[in-house]
């Protein structure tokens, strides 16, 4: 279909999953798709992360004693500009093969184009415009962050602009009116 990495980016934009996982998804099945190979940071006993060095998974919990539920998932595709193996989880690398150090959001949106998927402009958190833009999903509520301008935090890990720097799920309807409301 797309070559390297794209396959993926147009996957998880449309499904807002990740190899069959989605951030509502427990650890444990999380472990399961992506395999054991993890950073995991807890915060108090509520509130988790497990680092696959590209992707993110955030679950928090009422108290100890509760299960733990699904927060978001995050792309962190920025860090693939470092060009180390390593961030890419083998179980990725196995069903979509070589990741590129660069994800061009042009690109990106040409491809979900062609399959009838739209992205919409919303407006971006006060402290990141204009370096950052927001755009939006509304099917799969996946939200791509890309590099808007030049600027002494906006270009980090040698990023140009108009390259991906992150793709989250979920973003709720909620969360977008909200900006639109903001920028009225």
């Amino acid at each position: 279909m797309t070559p390297h990495s794209l396959a993926f980016y147009v996957d998880f934009v449309t499904t807002g999953t990740l190899l069959g996982v989605g951030p509502a998804d427990s650890p444990g099945h999380v472990t399961k798709a992506l395999g054991s190979d993890f950073a995991e940071n807890t915060f108090g006993d509520r509130s988790m992360c497990r680092d696959y060095g590209l992707a993110e998974f955030y679950w928090d919990r009422a108290s100890a004693d509760h299960p733990w539920s699904g927060h978001h998932c995050t792309l962190q595709v920025h860090r693939l500009a470092y060009r180390d193996r390593t961030l890419v989880n083998d179980a990725l690398r196995a069903r979509y093969g070589r990741f590129t150090p660069r994800l061009r959001f042009e690109k990106l949106q040409r491809l979900l184009v062609r399959r009838g998927v739209t992205l919409l402009e919303i407006p971006e958190v006060p402290v990141n415009a204009p370096h950052f833009r927001t755009f939006w999903q509304p099917d799969s509520h996946v939200a791509v962050s890309v590099i808007g301008t030049y600027g002494e935090y906006s270009t980090p890990d040698n990023l140009r602009v108009g390259d991906v720097y992150s793709i989250q799920a979920p973003m709720a309807a909620g969360e977008v009116e909200w900006r639109r409301a903001r920028v009225g």
